[in-house]
This record gives C-alpha cells, structure tokens and sequence, in this order.
C-alpha cells in the first residue's frame, strides 16, 4: 500500500497545562515510533496550513473568530475546564485542517491509497459553534465536507473507535444523509452523547461499550453492527476518528483493548474499503493519552495501512 504520513512540528506549538493529558508528548511519542526502519516506506507529507475557507465548511467565521480572539499572547488559556489555549494554537489548529484536506486531495486523485494524519488539536468534540474536549476545529468533519464539496462525492463515511463520543462529527451531519457516522464508544463517559437512539436521518450509528469490555465485546460490536451498516451504506470514501484511548493502559477510559485489536479492526476497515471505495482511507488522530500504549496502538495502525 501507498501510505502517506502527515507530522509537522507546527503540531507541537499547542501546548497544554502541566498535566494534561492531550500535550505534545504525545506526537513525540508517535514519531519516535514511526521513524523506525519498519516504517521506512512511509510517503512522508509536511502538510500547508488550512485555510479559513475550508474550516468555514463546518464552522462559522464567528467560532473562528472566538477561538483567535482568546488566544493568549503568553502561557494557556482555558475556553473551559478541559480545552486549552495557547500562543501557537491557531497556527496548530490550522495545521491539522491542512493535513486532512491535503490527504483527501492525494487520495482522491490516486497519488496513495490511505494516509495517516498525526495532528493534534484533536478534533471530534469540536461542534460547529463550540470548541470542547480538547477540541478546536472538528478536523475529520471538515475533510468529509472538503471532500463532498471538492469532489462531488455523494457517500463519505466516517467511523470514530475513540473511546469518547464523537457528539462534535454527530452534530456536523445530523441532518445530512450523504454522511454515514458511526461511533463505538464507552458509556458513561464524556461528553454524555451517543445513545443508540440518536440516528439522525438513519445516517448516524451509536454504538456504546460498558466499562470492563475487552477486544471479544468490541469485535462483536463492529462484526453486528457497525460492518454491516458500513458495508450497506457504500461509501466513496473512508475518514476513520482514530482515538485508541480504548487501551487497557489509557487513563481516561475503562476499555480493555490491546494492540491487536487495534489492528484487527484497521483490517477490518480496510476490507470493507476495498470492496466499496478503492480502498480509500484517510485516518486522522483522535485521542489515546498513555505514551507507550499511544505508540505501539498507532505502529500497529500503521503498519497495517501500509498491508503489513
């Protein structure tokens, strides 16, 4: 497979307060995993900044204007309990957008046949007129509308294994049949959303997962439901929210997943994208906030994007 790979160091300006789980550390720990000699066919891309007009298909100016406006010229700045700001975010943030839309312009013009995008600020709790969960620019919805509005695509799928709702992506296109958006996620847990009864227009799937699930639980949940749905719906192309913050490692979940789950369901993915879009898969870093389980969930991610 030709797999692109997109890092910047732009990514790191958005700095958190001392202990907070989404820091730059995190990419750190992803590229010393990626720079390995495994990992040596990578097409490597440094992405361009994101443009206001491609953030403006899922945010209004006003939000964009919200988040510039409490930019702090020195330290952080919280927009609430759990979502930071700091001098280099908007420069980040922009980053990440230019990462996703690049990806669907390679990827829709046949230069490779899936990416991965290491970005951060993460972007699935990110609604249209509110930043939340870390989350500023809602980067996997806006690469689905970028791809709709630029290529004329008429079926973009995107599914979300973070363990945490993606109730900003649910949000985007609840109304908007030519988005499918499926979510496995743990319940209770933040932010709340993501009950098996909320199904848009028939285009959104929620799938929660109790506390104490392992990699058994989470492939039955995918093989029943979220497969077949997929399968169904027949997209043009596949966004994947991939958080792995499911680990049984990861802090702020009780998931049980291990590195192998991590791969089965990437295969799992990429059987269903190659029977419905060319195999066309644009992955983009969601959550998973243990380092080590970070890097070796996302190795394993990778190299099975790559058809190892």
């Amino acid at each position: 497979m030709r797999t692109l790979y997109y890092s910047h160091p732009d990514f790191l300006l958005h700095t958190t307060t001392p202990d907070h789980p989404e820091c730059a550390d995190r990419l750190r720990a992803i590229s010393n995993a990626l720079d390995q000699a495994a990992f040596a066919q990578l097409i490597r891309v440094s992405p361009p900044l994101g443009t206001e007009q491609q953030i403006r298909l899922i945010h209004p100016f006003e939000h964009i204007q919200h988040i510039r406006n409490a930019l702090p010229v020195q330290g952080e700045h919280h927009l609430d309990d759990d979502t930071v700001l700091s001098p280099g975010s908007e420069t980040a943030a922009f980053r990440a957008v230019g990462a996703v839309c690049d990806a669907v312009d390679r990827i829709l013009s046949d230069k490779a046949d899936n990416a991965f995008c290491a970005i951060r600020p993460p972007g699935h709790h990110a609604e249209p007129t509110l930043a939340m969960g870390f989350c500023l620019f809602n980067n996997v919805a806006i690469a689905a509308e970028y791809a709709r509005q630029h290529y004329q695509l008429q079926r973009v799928a995107i599914v979300d294994f973070d363990v945490h709702h993606g109730n900003g992506t649910q949000a985007a296109f609840y109304q908007q049949p030519q988005v499918f958006y499926a979510s496995s996620h743990e319940m209770p847990n933040y932010p709340g959303t993501g009950h098996p009864s909320e199904t848009g227009v028939g285009n959104i799937i929620n799938v929660p997962l109790v506390a104490g699930y392992t990699g058994v639980e989470f492939r039955k949940k995918y093989e029943q439901i979220i497969l077949p749905a997929l399968l169904h719906f027949n997209p043009e192309l596949l966004l994947l929210s991939a958080g792995f913050d499911a680990h049984k490692d990861d802090p702020l979940a009780n998931i049980h997943l291990v590195e192998e789950d991590f791969r089965w369901i990437t295969q799992a993915l990429m059987d269903i994208a190659q029977r419905t879009c060319k195999g066309r898969i644009i992955s983009v870093l969601e959550g998973g906030y243990d380092l080590n389980a970070l890097a070796a969930s996302v190795a394993i991610h990778v190299k099975t994007l790559l058809g190892e």
